[in-house]
């Protein structure tokens, strides 16, 4: 103690800073909530619930009765992070966009997309982050009818032509799709019905992270199929 504090200053000065010590653990506090903090808690749930959003969301779109979303307020909650409740591995087909198909915000999906909505690494890492580092519950890939990236390989496998650049990359991928359905009589239909079953076998047995949140009940992996002429997404898997 100073030997010219008075015992009054002294009391002052341990109030004084154990206020201080009060407010600085509840900043620290609120510091931490706000970091750990979903941006979007209604996206917090289980993959069943998920489930659920992705076709209450189709059936808005394909009726024509989607919802007014409102971008604007909440891009500052979402600079901060995301916390998707799906993810969906789609084609790239211009006709095809999950976000408009199950009427979703921003935030809401996590989208990979590449033609023939076929399993490549890079696609396997970016659905690994979201399941392991969003916490996303749930893993759609997502085909749809006439698409011309099955119909390409069918037709290159069928009379062993063999595409320019590096289209042969997304034959060899839906090869095994193609081989199963070659010989039915609807070829398209179910080659792109089997790659949307075969890449949904191939994530859960490619990865240990999507593997284990399988297993543990966070995370389902569907399939689905998006009808071009009525906008309607028939889930299965």
């Amino acid at each position: 103690m100073s030997p010219t504090a008075s015992p009054s200053v002294v009391t002052r000065r341990r109030i004084l800073g154990a206020s201080l010590l009060g407010v600085g653990t509840v900043i620290a506090q609120r510091h931490a909530i706000a970091q750990t903090a979903p941006p979007k808690p209604q996206n917090q749930v289980t993959p069943e619930r998920a489930l659920e959003l992705l076709k209450a969301g189709n059936k808005r779109y394909s009726e024509g009765i989607t919802k007014r979303h409102d971008f604007s307020s909440e891009r500052s909650a979402l600079a901060s992070g995301q916390n998707p409740f799906a993810a969906i591995l789609s084609c790239s087909d211009s006709r095809v966009a999950p976000e408009y198909a199950f009427d979703s915000a921003r935030g809401d999906l996590f989208v990979v997309r590449v033609a023939g909505n076929y399993l490549s690494e890079d696609g396997l890492a970016s659905l690994e982050y979201a399941v392991s580092s969003l916490g996303t519950p749930l893993i759609l890939v997502l085909g749809h009818d006439a698409c011309g990236a099955v119909s390409a390989s069918i037709k290159s496998i069928t009379t062993d032509e063999i595409l320019p650049g590096h289209l042969p990359t997304v034959v060899e991928a839906l090869r095994p799709a193609v081989e199963e359905a070659r010989r039915t009589q609807d070829v398209l239909a179910n080659a792109t019905k089997a790659n949307i079953r075969l890449t949904a076998q191939k994530l859960s047995r490619s990865s240990e992270i999507i593997a284990d949140q399988l297993e543990s009940g966070r995370l389902a992996i569907r399939g689905g199929i998006y009808r071009l002429g009525t906008g309607q997404v028939e889930i299965f898997g």
